[in-house]
């Protein structure tokens, strides 16, 4: 089956909207009869083909009942459904790029991540993910311990039925964040999962030097039904790249660090020389 185009705004939206629906516990045959629509424009607006203007969107969810904070961020996703690519500045804190992020993770089925600093958080242990916030220039409006929670939530989405592959570089595990038992524990549930067979951990070493991420940290997000994603994170904003010079560019960067990364056995060795 070919891979839809569909960009990542336009999955959230219509899944903000397929969520509104639902909790009516109506049918959208029902709907569309009460609002006086087709059936097969609700189907439409759904799956964000267009054909409906932001009045008819307004319409739809005060119908649905859906609270004014949701309504806001839906007609903000509505807005950008034209756009390639989708860059997420929240009002509200950091836990908001998190649940974009979780729901495009959701619908992968190969995730592929660089970190140069950091453990990827995917891998994180909360005490670690602790000593990351401690170091941070924390904002005053953010509930930390929501995002943790909420990047905690992110490890429900290990599955067989997946495919994780883990490029770190090897300063990012000889960092220290917190104490040298965070750090022991960190680096021994990093061994833990990369025992799984669909997570594989590559460690670009010091000794390459110059490596092909020097660009920083990124995530790349390959999906069966439609075409892939990368994504970026920044201290309270979070960029979703779709067009295809950024995509291209970056497949390239893989290409390289796979090269220049040692093998799954041999980035094991090395993590536990950094444990002895």
């Amino acid at each position: 089956m070919p891979r839809r185009n569909s960009s990542v705004v336009g999955r959230e939206f219509g899944n903000g909207v397929r969520d509104a629906i639902k909790q009516t516990q109506m049918t959208h045959r029902k709907i569309a009869e009460m609002l006086d629509w087709d059936e097969s424009k609700l189907s439409d607006l759904i799956r964000g083909k267009g054909g409906v203007g932001e009045a008819e969107v307004l319409q739809l969810l005060a119908f649905c009942r859906v609270p004014p904070a949701e309504v806001r961020h839906l007609l903000a996703l509505y807005r950008e459904t034209r756009e390639n690519g989708y860059l997420k500045i929240p009002e509200d804190g950091v836990p908001d790029l998190v649940r974009s992020l979780v729901e495009q993770e959701r619908l992968a089925n190969v995730i592929t991540v660089w970190s140069m600093n950091l453990v990827p958080g995917r891998l994180q242990t909360v005490d670690y993910m602790r000593a990351v916030v401690a170091g941070s220039a924390r904002a005053e409006s953010v509930d930390y311990e929501e995002v943790i929670a909420a990047k905690i939530k992110r490890r429900e989405l290990f599955h067989w039925s997946r495919e994780f592959v883990f490029y770190i570089h090897e300063q990012a595990l000889r960092l220290p964040v917190g104490s040298p038992d965070v750090m022991k524990d960190q680096l021994i549930h990093l061994l833990a999962m990369a025992q799984r067979s669909y997570v594989a951990v590559r460690v670009v070493p010091i000794a390459v030097g110059a490596h092909a991420g020097l660009g920083g940290s990124f995530m790349h997000l390959g999906y069966e039904k439609f075409e892939p994603v990368v994504y970026l994170e920044g201290e309270n904003s979070s960029l979703f790249l779709e067009d295809k010079g950024s995509l291209a560019t970056y497949t390239k960067v893989l290409k390289l660090l796979d090269r220049q990364a040692l093998d799954a056995e041999q980035s094991k060795e090395l993590i536990n020389s950094i444990l002895i």
